[in-house]
């Protein structure tokens, strides 16, 4: 395929078109065949005159690039599409031409101007990253600093174009990098007088909403060490007319309009001020509103600025005053009397508001607002004026107020950023107008262009010297470039008989007119000046042919403008004014000004004239006040360019895109205008006339080795180069070799790319072809094996198929012969059984036939039977009732006989008798068994004695196990209700269980009635039934996979959780160590401010100096110790005022200090507390078991109930560490968030059980404070009663104060009675031994008493906890009861609530307890520490009182010292006075390299430790304290001192962690003594806690840490870049593009430059020295990952601030880098300290860069392959992506507009660069050492003789 030219051709819309040819040109053609990229074909007429074709296109390639003079063609079409390329496509607002920095207004805000951006930017070549204004900003600094010469940033361009930004931007980069040199924030002022300098000096344009109408040069002051020490501000040329007068959708000046928006504040009520649009000069233009801006907040900012500024609020008010009465003055308003006069209304309103703000008087001010004085030689004339001269005076007073109030503002600005400081070097920064033309051009205009010339000349001049400089440099022939000198123009303007000579001679004239102005102008310039031109169809117009373009100038108001003219009598009326700032306006006119004073503010002290007094030379005044504005004009610019010249300048050239203010839309006609007028183009014509592609040896052979053969390739680079060079270029002068570079003339480089590009694609065409054949063969081959594979399977198919159907067929004729069989023989059974059946059928119907007959024969026969019988019956009946009626009847009548003769018998007297004989000897029986009974009765009441003692007896014996059987009897009520229930539950499903079996009946009763529809129904109720099983058990299943995903689910949202737990906690730990690492800071501040001010105010005294004060350090750390300590007795202290002056940061300080220390002791606590629990369990059990006075079954209930206590206690325990890990680690953050419900109610829960073991522990600790105590106390005695007394009051006692006076008491007695011991021997010691062991004796046995009664309350305790769990378990089966009725569903999750609830009860209730045991604890610990003190200071007094005889004579008692001679302790010995000398010998002057390489790790800590413990030894608090503070604050020192050397840093950071180690290993709690010797738990500290200063050493050894990485950051950051990314670890891979006048760091490796191998090699030396330091092994893995972060951090940012690192090759480079980083990872077995996750990043990026970036699927791999990226630096790196050759694409804008749609709702962070200071947050994990303290041997090197071992 043939490649034709492509070419730019000219177009009225485009500007510039692209276009190919489709047929060669030959010379002689006029017409070129041209495609167009649009697909239309065109044919393109050459100029017959000058023959010129069109412009050449670049090689994609090179298109994009960040120096234009990088492109190999440089024509205006390639720089037009350049910018344009950067601009719309990869969203590049920079772009570097030359020395020049061309910046476009983006019309939006971008996120490329924070504080990383300029850190990234900071000490960075200028050539090495992207364009940017901060590049620039940081090349002027940097060359201010290496070269000692002032520098210039000229920002220019339209208005609109972002030059007061650019501007900005650049000042608040000297803000930050430079900081500032006193504590007076000149940074932020110098800053601050931005937003004031707008209000009054910026307006709305129909171009711009924020536009500058003025131009300034701000002098920014710099020190000796190149710190912000001052600034000064110049302005020029101030747009008065805008003050009265706007054009149409254009406003007054801001500070007019936040005024009115302001007006209703109550300190401006007095300015009677209302809507803008109530003033005439605020109203003119009809848009008093700018959108999306506040008047009002800008109004505040203003005034803020302004008192940042020490402006204060007096003339702030002031200020505004004056303000408010030129708005009142614009609406005064003039009526005509006549036309030569006129007149005010009288009472004017709007005047008399004038004249009271500026405090003059009216009828005055009115009379000169009206009239005018005429001064001739003799006589002086008033004369009235006209109405319109009264309105020009008018607004001319305006004019004249605010420019004075301007300048007054601008000198107060100067006054306030004056600094005393002597000023070394400055950085100015011009921010003034550009290049303007409208369609009506004025005064105005004219100075602004005039303005332009002078700086395109100053421009011009030093772009040709640079060229040429470079040229000399490199001893290049020299040839005269010729370029477009504007001289001509200038002497136009500014020579004698000039344009402005010219105008300033008609302003003397008296009748002098614009017209005559002009005439002058034609009759002295045209004709005679080809720059010079007059308008065809105008005589009041000129026409100047500026650089950039021809102007028509308009004359009309040149003269007025020119002389500025102001009514002297107005003038003085305000001089007369009440208002004290009002005159003070008007100073400058009293004495003679410099030329810029009018339109500048004189800061300098060059722009001041010294003049005489006004007496002397009167007319000298008045000749000084009439100079013109031209000619001061002219006057300020040759002072600027003199300044500029003096300065080594920095272009910047703000273009507008657009006149619409559209984001990112690029007007191709209006970007060419200001690139033509801002000399961007001149530049590209300048370096195009030499040789503008410029090559170092190595870059150029780096490049084109490709075109290169073997045997070209020399040793000497430069001579291969020069071989090369003449074989692919014939022409000699295209190029020039230089001493260091190859110099080629436009489009040499093209040409070479066009050849390289061939000579790859040969190369690429021909791999092509080998790997397809390759590919081809192999898959013919394959095709052929497959082929073969296929034909075998398929005839071993066809063979399997043939015998399938021959046993098939013989299958089939054995299946036909048993189915005919089967046929024939099921037809004879069914007709066989038809023939029974028809016989069985006809046999049973006679026999049932002969059956009825015979049956209804016998039953006839019975009922005859019975009929006969019930007839003779009936017949019975009858008969034997008349009988029995008959008898009855006889009967009644012989009984009534009978009956007589009874009654008459019984009336006779003998019957008596009779009856009484029978009565007599019944009573006599009687009387015989009343007898009988009595005796009975005694018997009985005896054996009824008995049995009541019997029952007695049995009552006692029964009471006793009625108590054991109440609780059997509560079980049995709980059974029995249990019962109850379920016999109650039973009864109802009986009752159901009826009503069901009634239904059943009815519903049976119904089936038989309906059998067939019931049958039917049956049967549709059984398909239904089938339905829904198979539904259910569809439902069933989904359940069951719902609760799978379900629990999925709540693991993944726990795993969630709590690795936001974990970052939580992360956070929280970084927040601390910032805030540490800012104290700390702060207090190094602090010192140095306090060294400053001893070496000013020190005068030394005789006989008394202190050297650097420790005493003050000791005081900072203690009061720092007691703030962060809980200390409850311990009166607070002073802080120091490096404290006072961050009070938040301290507070906020010791509240995550609380915090964490909380923290860490909750689970120690909790854990601790419970084994305790077991313990005494454990014991307790073990007690009853020995305990014989028990009954066997008391015995054995005991037992039991103590191992359901112990499997009860154990279940807790597990329960409890499974909710308090659920509850840390995967609990909602919600929930344990601090401040939740659920958090506080668990707090609440722990502090109250922590309480109640504080209350534990006290008690018990109280009773062994008193077991010592009698200890002690006990002494002999003379007898033994007297002994036991004391024994017993001491056991008595329950304060500590009668203790430690008992203790006191029993010294004093034994002093006293240390005679009477000799009684028994020579120094008594029988006696003492025999009374100490009997006191000894009966202390154990009240101890065994004490412990018997709290055995007792123990196991009351345990049987109520046992009762309660019975009670427990009852709930528990009752709601297992309940539960059983639910569905399975709910069942589950009920139990699992009530689980819960119960967990978390439980825990709470744990909690509680430990809390209040906790709290018991710390303070009884705290009272043990104040009575130890107090017992040990009576006791010193005490030994006071002792004569030295009493001393001696006292007894030695051997028996209280348990030491074994020649034993070492572990500790080290040392004088109080010794203490200084130690700390110097140990820490001070201890050199790292030879203690790491000759003795054991951690030397120094292990002495200071074992020092440490003798004075816990001691007792000597006093001592502790002392040793611990110097030892702290000797560190600090010794880091502030030599804190630059890693070694010295990380010698003390490993030393810190193993004192801290130290202290805690051997400070007697249990948590950390588990690890330790039985040896090592001896050398415990006993007298002493020391968790205080283990805090403080913590926080130590954080700032250590924190400092160590700033130094290793130091060392690292610069070779960085360079090895990660510059450096070509793969040679080859990556061709060096080519660059432009701003050269790039190279990427071969020179002797300078840093490679991979160089950043490994500084790993390795690291982790050496930290190795050999003895760092423990987690915090070197820390340290480690805190290097990756930094590495990968780093070369990310650079690579998003690098267009020309964004290729697919450096993708690769940057991969290679980091698998070797990852290898070394693997040789330090560091592979799992989390440092590779920290490079996932730049890793992710990397891929980046290679991967395939076209179609859809492409994006979705980029979004979910990049999930460390943010969607900034994605896009980022997708807009930078540049292709290193031309077979790699770009990647296309609706790629990236895909990209940024799927990636629309990741949530990240909107920054673009990752934050390289950022530092993870460090912890110090517990590490024990095995190292026994005896055998620690202290070498002699050390200097430490003075010190022995204990």
């Amino acid at each position: 395929m043939l490649y034709f030219a492509r070419v730019w051709i000219p177009d009225p819309e485009e500007v510039w078109k692209s276009a190919e040819l489709l047929k060669d040109y030959k010379p002689g053609d006029k017409v070129l065949l041209l495609h167009l990229e649009e697909g239309k074909d065109l044919e393109y007429q050459l100029d017959p005159k000058t023959k010129e074709l069109p412009h050449l296109r670049n090689p994609d390639i090179l298109v994009g690039e960040n120096d234009l003079t990088a492109l190999s063609y440089l024509h205006e079409p390639a720089v037009l599409h350049n910018l344009r390329v950067r601009f719309i496509d990869s969203k590049l607002i920079y772009t570097y031409c030359g020395i020049v920095l061309v910046a476009i207004n983006p019309y939006e805000q971008l996120p490329i101007y924070g504080e990383d951006i300029i850190n990234a930017y900071s000490g960075q070549n200028m050539g090495d990253m992207d364009p940017h204004i901060f590049a620039v900003a940081e090349e002027a600094y940097k060359q201010m600093a290496r070269d000692e010469r002032n520098q210039s940033i000229i920002v220019s361009g339209e208005s609109g174009a972002g030059k007061t930004v650019s501007a900005k931007y650049a000042m608040r980069y000297f803000a930050t990098v430079s900081g500032s040199a006193s504590e007076a924030n000149v940074e932020e002022k110098v800053l601050a007088s931005n937003p004031i300098m707008e209000s009054i000096g910026n307006a709305k344009t129909t171009r711009n909403d924020n536009s500058s109408r003025f131009g300034k040069y701000i002098e920014i002051g710099f020190d000796k060490r190149y710190r912000i020490i001052g600034a000064n501000m110049r302005t020029y040329l101030l747009e008065k007319s805008r003050v009265v007068f706007q054009a149409e959708e254009e406003r007054n000046y801001h500070i007019f309009y936040q005024l009115c928006a302001s007006a209703k504040l109550p300190e401006f009520q007095m300015l009677r001020l209302g809507n803008a649009d109530d003033f005439h000069y605020t109203k003119q233009g009809g848009s008093p509103v700018i959108e999306g801006v506040d008047d009002a907040k800008e109004m505040a900012h203003t005034r803020q600025a302004c008192s940042l500024l020490g402006i204060s609020e007096s003339y702030q008010m002031g200020t505004f005053r004056i303000l408010a009465g030129i708005l009142h003055l614009g609406n005064v308003g003039f009526a005509s009397r006549d036309s030569d006069s006129c007149t005010i209304p009288p009472k004017h309103e709007p005047l008399t508001i004038f004249c009271d703000l500026m405090g003059v008087d009216y009828e005055e001010m009115c009379h000169w607002l009206c009239h005018r004085k005429l001064a001739t030689a003799t006589e002086t004339y008033i004369k009235p004026i006209s109405k319109l001269q009264a309105i020009n005076a008018r607004d001319a007073l305006a004019k004249h107020i605010y420019a004075k109030l301007f300048n007054w503002i601008v000198d107060h600005v100067n006054q306030a950023l004056h600094s005393a400081v002597k000023q070394h070097s400055f950085i100015g920064v011009l921010d003034i107008y550009g290049f303007e033309t409208f369609e009506i051009n004025s005064f105005e205009q004219f100075c602004i262009n005039y303005a332009n010339e002078k700086l395109q000349q100053q421009f011009n001049m030093h772009v040709f010297k640079l060229e040429q400089e470079e040229y000399m440099k490199e001893q290049i022939p020299w040839t005269l470039i010729d370029f477009y000198d504007n001289q001509p123009c200038i002497n136009l303007i500014e020579s004698k008989m000039g344009i402005l000579d010219l105008l300033d001679e008609e302003c003397k004239m008296p009748k002098g007119t614009d017209d005559t102005w002009a005439q002058k102008l034609y009759n002295t310039h045209l004709n005679k000046c080809a720059l010079f031109e007059k308008p065809r169809l105008s005589n009041k117009a000129f026409i100047i042919q500026h650089f950039a373009d021809k102007v028509e100038y308009q004359c009309e108001g040149f003269l007025e403008k020119n002389k500025d003219t102001v009514f002297e009598e107005q003038i003085k009326v305000l001089k007369s004014s009440k208002f004290k700032m009002l005159p003070e306006l008007f100073q400058d006119d009293e004495k003679a000004i410099s030329p810029t004073s009018a339109t500048s503010s004189g800061r300098t002290p060059l722009t001041r004239v010294p003049v005489k007094p006004t007496k002397g030379r009167p007319g000298q005044m008045a000749k000084e006040h009439k100079k013109t504005v031209g000619h001061q004009f002219r006057n300020s610019l040759h002072l600027l360019m003199e300044t500029l010249n003096a300065t080594t300048p920095h272009y910047v050239r703000c273009i507008k895109p657009n006149d619409f203010k559209f984001p990112f839309t690029f007007d191709e006609k209006r970007a060419v205008q200001q690139l033509r007028a801002c000399g961007v183009l001149e530049t590209i014509r300048i370096s195009a006339a030499g040789f503008p592609s410029r090559w170092t040896y190595q870059e150029f052979f780096s490049r084109y080795r490709v075109l290169m053969k073997q045997k070209d390739v020399l040793g000497d680079r430069k001579q291969t180069c020069k071989n090369v060079l003449e074989k692919l270029i014939l022409d000699k002068d295209k190029y020039q070799f230089g001493k260091t570079k190859i110099f080629f003339r436009a489009g040499q480089v093209a040409y070479l790319e066009k050849l390289r590009a061939d000579k790859l694609r040969a190369a690429c065409i021909r791999i092509q072809k080998t790997i397809r054949g390759w590919l081809l063969r192999k898959k013919y081959l394959r095709m052929q094996k497959a082929a073969i594979t296929v034909q075998r399977y398929v005839r071993g198919y066809q063979a399997r198929c043939y015998a399938t159907f021959l046993r098939r067929t013989k299958a089939a004729t054995t299946v036909q012969k048993y189915w005919r069989m089967y046929v024939v023989r099921r037809r004879y059974k069914v007709r066989r059984a038809a023939t029974v059946v028809l016989q069985s059928y006809l046999r049973g119907y006679l026999a049932r036939n002969r059956y009825r007959k015979i049956l209804r024969e016998h039953k006839a026969v019975i009922i005859q039977k019975r009929v006969r019988g019930w007839l003779a019956r009936k017949h019975y009946k009858r008969s034997m009732r008349a009988v029995i009626y008959l008898q009855c009847c006889f009967r009644r009548m012989m009984a009534k006989r009978e009956l007589k003769k009874l009654k008459i018998e019984a009336r006779s007297v003998e019957r008596y008798k009779k009856l009484h004989i029978g009565m007599e000897n019944k009573i006599m029986q009687l009387q015989r068994k009343v007898d009988e009974q009595n005796k009975d009765y005694k018997c009985l009441m005896e054996k009824l004695t008995n049995l009541e003692g019997a029952y007695n007896s049995e009552t006692e014996k029964l009471r006793s196990d009625l108590e054991r059987l109440q609780l059997s009897e509560e079980e049995a009520k709980i059974a029995t209700g249990r019962v109850l229930s379920l016999q109650e539950e039973i009864a109802k499903l009986r009752k159901d269980l009826e009503q069901t079996r009634s239904e059943k009946k009815s519903i049976e009763e119904r089936a038989d009635r309906y059998k067939q529809e019931t049958e039917q129904l049956v049967s549709n109720l059984k398909e239904e039934n089938t339905l829904l099983k198979q539904e259910k058990e569809i439902l069933n299943h989904r359940i069951v996979e719902q609760a799978k995903e379900m629990t999925e689910t709540m693991e993944k949202k726990l795993v969630e959780e709590t690795k936001q737990l974990e970052l939580d906690l992360n956070d929280e730990r970084l927040r601390y160590q910032n805030l540490l690492n800012e104290f700390s800071r702060l207090e190094e501040r602090y010192d140095d401010l306090k060294e400053e001010m001893t070496l000013i105010v020190n005068v030394p005294k005789p006989g008394h100096r202190r050297t650097d004060s420790t005493h003050s350090s000791n005081e900072s750390e203690y009061t720092f110790s007691s703030e962060i300590a809980e200390t409850e007795d311990i009166p607070p202290r002073t802080e120091e005022p490096s404290e006072r002056k961050v009070p938040l940061d301290m507070s906020l300080f010791l509240k995550l200090q609380k915090r964490v220390t909380e923290l860490e002791q909750e689970k120690q606590a909790m854990q601790d507390e419970l084994d305790r629990k077991e313990e005494q369990a454990l014991r307790s059990k073990a007690k009853e078991e020995e305990r014989p006075q028990m009954r066997g079954a008391e015995l054995e209930y005991e037992s039991l109930k103590r191992q359901e206590l112990e499997s009860e206690n154990k279940k807790l325990k597990n329960e409890l560490n499974e909710l308090r890990k659920s509850l840390s680690e995967k609990s909602a953050p919600e929930v344990t968030a601090p401040g939740a419900p659920a958090y506080r109610v668990l707090m609440e829960q722990l502090t109250s059980v922590s309480e109640e073991l504080d209350v534990r522990k006290e008690e018990v600790l109280i009773l062994r404070s008193q077991l010592v105590s009698q200890k002690e106390a006990i002494q002999p005695k003379n007898t033994m009663t007297d002994s036991t007394i004391l024994l017993e009051d001491v056991q008595k006692m329950k304060d500590k104060g009668e203790i430690a006076q008992a203790y006191i008491g029993l010294k004093e007695t034994n002093r006293s009675s240390a005679m009477d011991c000799h009684e028994l021997n020579e120094d008594g010691e029988l006696w003492l031994v025999y009374e100490g062991l009997k006191q000894a004796n009966r202390l154990l046995e009240s101890q065994l008493q004490s412990q018997k009664r709290s055995h007792e309350s123990e196991a009351e305790a345990l049987r109520g906890e046992i009762q309660s769990l019975k009670e427990e378990n009852n709930r528990q089966q009752q709601l297992l009861a309940q539960n059983l009725q639910l569905p399975p569903e709910a069942r589950i999750e009920a139990s699992l609530q009530h689980e819960i609830t119960r967990l978390t009860n439980e825990n709470l209730d744990l909690m509680e307890q430990l809390e209040k045991q906790d709290k018991t604890v710390r303070k009884l610990k705290k009272q043990l520490k104040v009575f130890a003190k107090k017992i040990g200071e009576l006791e010193v007094g005490q030994m006071e009182n002792i004569s030295p005889g009493q001393i001696i004579d006292e007894p030695i008692r051997p028996v209280n010292i348990p030491r074994k001679e020649k034993d070492f302790q572990g500790m080290l010995e040392y004088k109080k006075e010794d203490e200084q000398k130690l700390v110097k010998n140990l820490i001070l002057e201890l050199k790292p390299r030879g203690v790491a390489v000759n003795l054991i790790p951690g030397l120094p800590a292990y002495i200071l430790f074992m020092c440490v413990r003798h004075a816990d030894y001691l007792n000597d608090d006093q001592k502790v304290r002392s040793l611990l503070t110097s030892t702290i604050n000797s560190i600090k020192k010794v880091l502030k001192k030599r804190g630059d050397d890693f070694e010295t840093v990380s010698f003390w950071l490993s030393n810190t962690c193993r004192f801290l180690h130290c202290l805690k290993q051997y400070s007697g709690e249990e948590g950390f003594m588990k690890h330790n010797t039985s040896r090592q738990n001896e050398h415990c500290l006993t007298n002493f806690d020391l968790a205080e200063y283990r805090q403080v050493l913590s926080d130590l050894a954080i700032q250590i840490y924190q400092q160590l990485v700033r130094v290793l950051e130091n060392i690292l950051q610069p070779m960085i870049v360079s090895g990660m990314l510059e450096h070509e670890t793969i040679q080859g891979v990556s061709g060096v593009k080519p660059t432009g006048l701003r050269k790039r760091t190279s990427s071969i490796a020179d002797e300078g430059t840093y490679t991979l191998d160089s950043i490994l090699r500084q790993l390795n030396s690291f982790h050496s020295v930290m190795c050999q330091h003895g760092m423990d092994p987690e915090l070197i893995k820390q340290v480690v990952k805190q290097m990756f972060y930094i590495v990968g951090a780093v070369t990310l940012n650079n690579l998003l601030l690098r267009k020309d690192m964004c290729s697919w090759s450096k993708g690769m480079q940057i991969r290679y880098n980091v698998s070797q980083l990852e290898e070394w990872l693997r040789d330090k077995n560091l592979m799992n300290s989390g440092a590779k996750e920290t490079l996932e990043p730049l890793i992710q990026a990397a891929q980046l860069l290679q991967v395939k970036k076209k179609a859809d699927d492409d994006a979705e791999a980029i979004c979910s392959m990049c999930s460390a990226l943010t969607t900034a630096q994605i896009v980022k790196v997708l807009n930078l992506y540049t292709p290193v050759n031309e077979f790699e694409e770009r990647v296309s804008i609706s790629f990236i507009r895909t990209i940024q749609l799927r990636l629309r709702d990741r949530k990240d962070s909107p920054q673009l660069l990752m934050d390289a200071k950022h530092i993870f947050p460090v912890t110090f994990p517990f590490n024990p050492s095995s190292l026994a303290l005896e055998t620690i041997q202290i070498p002699a090197s050390l200097g430490l003789g003075f010190i022995s071992r204990v």
